[in-house]
């Protein structure tokens, strides 16, 4: 492995996390971001005697972006170019080959290859990155692997990593111990707004003249963490003139202009990065000194009157705000500028809101449904750090059976399937799925695309147009 990641923190516990694993098949890592648990750990696993020559190692990640940016940077330690030893699966894209060994992939997508191929039979290891945040997808996906883990395959092992060290709950759910790695962090100094923002829509034209006022007197690169795109683009074009380069870093970027976020100017310019919350964890960007966090985020919140879940802005947690203004200590002290007031500070939630308990749990519902069939139909007690609210999971099973996915007794149906071969909400797989001509599909694709807030006509890389296939 290269220099540069030589003296990263977490290397110290990993000879501890390779002998746990030889011992006991799961196990629990506890790291600070920067640590360079994501990067180092799969590669140190890659030698195990447990794991068979031919075997895989998963490693899951929440955004294609991050999936992506690991794979590469871990190819990178090997010398080798992405697709070989180590490789990466997204939705959209994929560099894999025969002779891959760790395979990153999106949450989604490693669930639908569970339900496709349950028995993992390729699989010795899956590593479950950044477990903190609670995703829908890593709490089902999690609660299948130990299923499968239990009654058919004790010799998988499963890693689960976390920058949080509140992990008592999840160490009781795998029956793990747990290593810690204490991380190497610079002071921040943290700076609270004198007053807060009567809305969120204040957020770029106060976030654009906090960067105007800290580009003077100040060294290194600043990360703003903004809601979404549309802050984004706004925040950058209050900042047309300001003495650096302003970049923009989000989920929808092409991976050209992703990459370029990820490494250094070659010129040495200052930077400004405007983030969405994709830059709290997994992600490392460089030259970074000053953190101005915004305070919101977007998630995803089932609303009735739609039927589907939608994205709502919302205050972050203090557990967020930390893991921001620490992006700033990662290579030098640092300084942590928060658009919200201290009284403000105090009121916000300890931690942020497991998806399971806000989401809409259709998929949910649907994925263990199919469950429980490939397991052979019997009724298995899946494990939960905490358990889907009834009342929504009753709800979402009655769904399921109006849209022909379920029959009345709970069992998945053939169109229940091909819904859940489509990778989208069972209400837009079933519009997907009625379409019977060329014409239609295309409608239908459009409306799906447009339902699910993704804007069909936003141009693509090479300049092609248009939301997903049908």
């Amino acid at each position: 492995m290269s220099a540069p990641d030589d003296d990263l923190p977490v290397r110290a516990c990993l000879p501890a996390l390779a002998a746990s694993l030889e011992q006991t098949p799961n196990a629990v890592l506890v790291a600070p971001p920067g640590a360079g648990k994501t990067t180092l750990a799969p590669l140190v696993l890659l030698g195990a005697g447990w794991r068979p020559e031919r075997s895989r190692i998963i490693m899951l990640e929440r955004r294609r972006l991050a999936a992506r940016a690991a794979a590469q940077r871990m190819a990178s330690l090997l010398g080798e170019p992405v697709g070989q030893t180590v490789g990466f699966r997204t939705r959209l894209e994929s560099a894999v080959s025969q002779a891959t060994r760790i395979e990153v992939v999106t949450e989604g997508l490693f669930l639908r290859r569970l339900l496709s191929d349950p028995m993992l039979d390729d699989v010795a290891c899956v590593i479950f990155d950044e477990i903190h945040e609670r995703s829908l997808d890593a709490d089902l996906a999690l609660a299948f692997a130990l299923d499968l883990q239990q009654d058919l395959r004790p010799d998988l092992r499963l890693l689960a990593m976390s920058a949080t060290a509140d992990t008592k709950t999840l160490c009781d759910l795998m029956r793990a111990p747990v290593l810690e790695s204490q991380g190497r962090q610079f002071p921040v100094t943290v700076r609270h707004a004198k007053r807060d923002l009567a809305s969120a829509r204040d957020l770029p034209q106060a976030a654009a003249q906090t960067v105007r006022e800290t580009l003077s007197g100040t060294e290194g690169d600043l990360l703003v963490f903004l809601p979404g795109t549309g802050e984004i683009r706004r925040t950058a074009q209050l900042l047309d003139g300001v003495p650096a380069l302003v970049l923009p870093l989000h989920g929808e970027l092409p991976p050209g202009e992703q990459a370029r976020v990820l490494a250094p100017e070659p010129d040495g310019r200052r930077r400004v990065i405007l983030s969405t919350s994709i830059a709290e964890t997994s992600l490392t960007v460089p030259g970074v000194r000053i953190v101005i966090d915004g305070g919101f985020r977007r998630a995803p919140r089932f609303d009735p009157g739609a039927g589907l879940a939608r994205l709502e802005t919302m205050r972050i947690s203090r557990a967020a705000a930390t893991q921001r203004s620490g992006r700033a200590g990662r290579e030098a002290p640092g300084l942590g500028i928060r658009l919200w007031t201290e009284a403000t500070g105090r009121g916000m939630a300890l931690h942020d809101r497991p998806e399971i308990l806000d989401a809409d749990l259709s998929d949910f519902a649907l994925a263990t449904s199919l469950w429980r069939e490939a397991m052979g139909g019997e009724a298995t007690s899946l494990r939960f750090a905490d358990m889907p609210p009834a009342g929504g999971l009753a709800a979402a099973r009655d769904l399921l059976v109006l849209l022909g996915a379920l029959d009345t007794e709970g069992k998945p149906t053939e169109a229940g399937r091909r819904m859940a071969a489509l990778g989208t909400h069972p209400r837009l797989a079933a519009l997907l799925l009625a379409a019977r001509t060329p014409p239609e599909a295309a409608l239908a694709a459009n409306l799906a695309a447009l339902l699910e807030e993704r804007d069909p006509l936003r141009p693509r890389p090479g300049g092609a147009r248009g939301g997903p296939p049908p």
